[in-house]
């Protein structure tokens, strides 16, 4: 395979990683408007509600496709194909059995469905065989899925999210015509399933053709200091990820145990937002992730944090940005695309935005705490997160409703992973103070504020028709957030090291 430097493998990733999820946006919004529009609200909800504990499930993959991501760095880097095989093999058979596992998990909480779904009545079809096609999708994948680790680690993101995107693609338009023509939900889902089946055979083909060599038969096995260190790795990220399960995918069902499956299905759509601007904001970190592995892989403390703090800040730039388009216009996108119906108070796209905030600038710390391996660090915090957030569920969420419930992630964040997670990645792993990152950070935070409080003040002194209103306000919080941005930054060093990547990246992708 042709080499390329770590800025043109960035490149490609990005550009392949935007591209793709630009078109995928447009068809699932599409998608998403057309599914409110022939379906009813409670199709929304149990959609949100079986996404939510299928993810919940993969607990099962217990952090081991990170790890291995990880163990695979440094032979990639040095092309020991053999030590790949090897790891490669091993990642295949622990992927198979945790198929198995989620399959067997997911087929015993079925008779407790019914228990968190109190009210159906406007869902003629049978909610198990729904479910039941929610689960097949996520447990067949793992049996093929595992490959797409080695196009990873050789920095090859693009052929991954290329092969995705295209099938999703089609998916998406499949669906439309689907929900156009029959209105089935369950004809929706078989789609579904069928597309993800093929995105994995496709990317574990792709693997197989370019690095025939993990295919090996007998590879020697893996050594027991390998084996130790790969389990202390999966020991951290299994809590981690049990953590991360219990803050981030339980809100739909205490939503629809306080507030039933319509108010879950008006959520949704605010989720839809929030997590699409999280996505394609995280193509930029998903894309680099491997080349920032090679990175500090053979640089030294002081050139990675060089690049951390460029990264930081485009961190805060796009998600500050993104936090004032959700905050100020994501309502009036709602009623625009969905129908009045869907809005919800202001008060609760704010505090969705706040959310989406603090998660979001946990991007570039969070890819230097893979990268460095530095998994154990802060293992048993989260679980601390994960218990302030179902206590805030339950008091906040019985008080307040869906306010109370998504004001209660916001609150576990911020006491625990928000500041411990940059303090590990500072201290131990670029062995700097952590306060250079905490003064940084405050300092964001105060600027966005005042950002978003103009923007607020801006648009409330208008109203127009609906789509030109939506305009406008699009409009302005882009000017607003992104001038504002360049006045306080654009004669930083920081701010020169992304324009200059910025113009090398164009400059590569007209070429």
């Amino acid at each position: 395979m042709e080499k390329r430097s770590r800025t043109a493998y960035s490149v490609l990733n990005i550009f392949a990683s935007f591209v793709g999820y630009g078109l995928n946006i447009l068809l699932s919004f599409i998608c998403r408007m057309i599914f409110a529009r022939f379906l009813s609200e409670e199709y929304l909800g149990i959609n949100g509600l079986f996404t939510n504990i299928i993810s919940m499930l993969s607990l099962a993959e217990l952090g081991i496709g990170t790890a291995i991501g990880y163990a695979l760095y440094k032979p990639v880097a040095n092309d020991d194909k053999t030590k790949i095989a090897t790891l490669m093999k091993f990642f295949g058979k622990a992927y198979k059995l945790i198929g198995l596992v989620i399959g067997i998990f997911g087929v015993c909480l079925i008779p407790f469905l019914n228990i968190i779904i109190r009210e159906t009545q406007d869902i003629p079809e049978n909610i198990y065989v729904i479910y039941l096609l929610f689960l097949l999708s996520t447990a067949s994948s793992y049996f093929f899925s595992y490959r797409s680790t080695i196009l990873i680690a050789y920095q090859r993101n693009y052929v991954v999210v290329s092969i995705s995107y295209i099938v999703v693609i089609i998916q998406n338009i499949l669906q439309i015509i689907v929900l156009v023509l029959t209105r089935d939900f369950v004809l929706y889902l078989v789609v579904q399933v069928l597309c993800t089946y093929v995105t994995n055979i496709c990317i574990s083909w792709k693997a197989k053709k370019d690095y025939p060599f993990i295919t090996e038969k007998n590879p020697p096995a893996i050594s027991k200091e390998e084996k130790k260190e790969l389990i202390t790795n999966v020991k951290a990220l299994t809590v981690t990820k049990l953590a991360g399960i219990l803050v981030n995918n339980t809100d739909n069902i205490v939503i629809t145990y306080f507030n039933g499956l319509v108010i879950t299905g008006a959520a949704s759509n605010y989720i839809l937002l929030t997590s699409t601007l999280t996505s394609l904001i995280s193509q930029l970190f998903n894309g680099i992730t491997a080349s920032v592995g090679n990175l500090n892989a053979t640089e030294t403390n002081e050139r990675k944090y060089e690049f951390f703090s460029a990264l930081n800040l485009a961190n805060f730039w796009l998600f500050g940005w993104g936090t004032v388009g959700i905050s100020v216009v994501s309502s009036d996108i709602v009623k625009l695309c969905f129908g009045n119906n869907y809005v919800l108070e202001w008060t609760v796209p704010v505090i969705m935005a706040i959310n989406f905030y603090i998660v979001g600038m946990q991007n570039a710390v969070l890819t230097y705490k893979s990268t460095l391996g530095l998994f154990k660090y802060g293992q048993y915090l989260l679980l601390v997160t994960a218990a302030i957030n179902i206590v805030g569920d339950i008091v906040l969420g019985g008080k307040f409703g869906l306010f109370g419930i998504v004001l209660a992630t916001a609150i576990a964040r911020i006491f625990t992973n928000a500041w411990y997670d940059p303090y590990a990645v500072f201290k131990y792993g670029l062995h700097i103070s952590p306060w250079k990152y905490f003064a940084k950070y405050i300092k964001y935070a105060l600027l966005l504020v005042g950002t978003t409080a103009i923007c607020f003040g801006i648009c409330g002194t208008f109203e127009f028709a609906l789509p030109l209103q939506v305009l406008v306000k699009v409009v302005i919080c882009t000017i607003v957030p992104n001038g504002l941005f360049m006045i306080v930054f654009g004669k930083t060093t920081e701010f020169q090291y992304l324009l200059g990547k910025v113009k090398m990246m164009f400059k590569r992708i007209l070429k």
